[in-house]
């Protein structure tokens, strides 16, 4: 039995590796789960090969995470930002946290989400537990806050709002539904299809 379980194993890794390489092949790269160290260095690495290959061409970019590292979520944000392809960003299921982030990060105009995608967007967050001086909680505080007020303003700008209104709506979990998400900014429309153009 653990033959054929490994045989299983192996063909089910080549069959998503070729998957993988088709949706590359055709501009489309995906997140899905936490923002980390690793989903973002093969996002970036996908950006870049894509930006090298094609110039200028689009690329659609698919969300469905819960959020994560922040630090690794703004070299993504940033790659998009400073590459000359277009990015569509599409909200698949769930853009919270640093995902929200990302997915405001496309181009305007062609930022959508799937009819039942939800988007939630709140303030950073510090996990685990800090076992340091007192002064240097005093640094991390510092730094938490200075951040916060960075992806508050990364929102605002996205989103077409005053930053004194993000930081109204993220002092708390802020949930949206697609219409919502539209009205509000983080989006532009609703994905009525599936396009492998």
């Amino acid at each position: 039995m653990p033959e054929i379980e490994k045989v299983t194993e192996v063909f089910e890794e080549l069959i998503g590796s070729k998957i993988s390489k088709n949706f590359l092949d055709h501009r489309k790269i995906f997140l899905w789960g936490p923002v980390t160290d690793e989903s973002s260095k093969d996002l970036v690495g996908k950006l870049l090969y894509l930006e090298m290959k094609d110039p200028g061409k689009t690329i659609t970019f698919y969300i469905n995470s819960p959020g994560g590292v922040v630090t690794s979520g703004m070299t993504v944000f940033d790659t998009i930002k400073m590459i000359s392809s277009p990015v569509h960003t599409v909200c698949m299921g769930m853009a919270a946290s640093m995902g929200s982030v990302l997915l405001a990060a496309g181009t305007k105009g062609e930022r959508s989400i799937w009819p039942n995608g939800k988007v939630m967007i709140h303030q950073p967050s510090i996990g685990g537990q800090i076992v340091a001086p007192a002064t240097d909680l005093k640094i991390h505080a510092e730094e938490i806050l200075k951040t916060k007020a960075k992806l508050n303003q990364i929102l605002a700008d996205a989103c077409g709002h005053p930053v004194s209104k993000l930081e109204e709506d993220t002092d708390r979990d802020y949930y949206m539904d697609a219409e919502e998400a539209i009205r509000y900014g983080i989006v532009d429309k609703l994905a009525t299809k599936i396009d492998f153009n």
